[in-house]
């Protein structure tokens, strides 16, 4: 037991480095600046931040929210991603344990993560993330060649769909970047999995974007990205269960 919890410690701080990295991705890929060789720094002052300023969560606390430099008020945005992914990491490790599915699965999370914070503020998915996403489907789908059809299939089975709408409607019912994540999560998925996360991800933006506009009394631009990834993700966790759960009902 003692083991377990160190273990998950272990996996729930380095979800948090990570979600470090990720808030970096957030801020400097709608703006096209580098992601690797830029050095961080301040969004406000751009002065160059230390490596005691860069702790995940810890920073964040002992700086009270302000930078070091020019004492401006830093988002809340910083720790609750660190946090969030850390917390992620943990939940797909307690789901599928410790091995390369769980690797893949928080990688996934992640740039679901980045992509639906892109999106829900300019309402565009980065195509590299896309593509990262990609890549993650293929090496999944090697893993299990097996049944390498199904994933195949998977890449068609709601994108195929999609692209005919989004042509349809000159892009005004979809956006092209929806299109192509459901393409890589599909090959991520698989057909089965694809289907059951676009229909959850329609759901969740259909009530939460009801939501809104009878909270805020305003009409809103409905970004699908971040509802489309918590339906991929909640697929790839428990996917498989809610089928078996749903076929079992007949």
């Amino acid at each position: 037991m003692l083991a377990d919890i160190i273990l998950y410690i272990i996996i729930f701080i380095f979800g948090t480095v990570i979600g470090s990295f990720l808030n970096v991705c957030i801020y400097r890929i709608p703006e096209h600046e580098d992601i690797v060789k830029t050095r961080s720094h301040c969004m406000s002052c751009g002065g160059q931040l230390r490596w005691y300023d860069m702790f995940p969560l810890f920073s964040y606390l002992f700086l009270r929210g302000r930078c070091r430099l020019c004492k401006a008020k830093l988002s809340v945005q910083y720790p609750l991603i660190e946090a969030v992914n850390g917390i992620l990491y943990v939940v797909i490790v307690l789901i599928h344990g410790v091995n390369t599915d769980s690797l893949l699965c928080c990688l996934l999370a992640s740039a679901l993560l980045v992509l639906s914070v892109i999106d829900f503020r300019t309402y565009e998915i980065p195509f590299g993330i896309n593509l990262f996403i990609l890549a993650l489907g293929l090496i999944r789908a090697a893993m299990d060649y097996h049944n390498i059809l199904a994933y195949l299939i998977g890449f068609l089975a709601v994108s195929a769909v999609l692209a005919v709408l989004y042509y349809a409607t000159g892009g005004r019912a979809i956006g092209g970047g929806d299109v192509k994540l459901m393409a890589a999560c599909g090959l991520f998925l698989g057909w089965k999995l694809v289907i059951m996360a676009f229909l959850l991800g329609c759901i969740l933006g259909a009530v939460i974007h009801l939501i809104r506009m009878r909270v805020s009394g305003e009409d809103h631009v409905l970004a699908m990205g971040p509802y489309l990834s918590a339906g991929v993700l909640i697929a790839a966790l428990w996917g498989n269960q809610l089928l078996t759960w749903y076929l079992g009902q007949f």
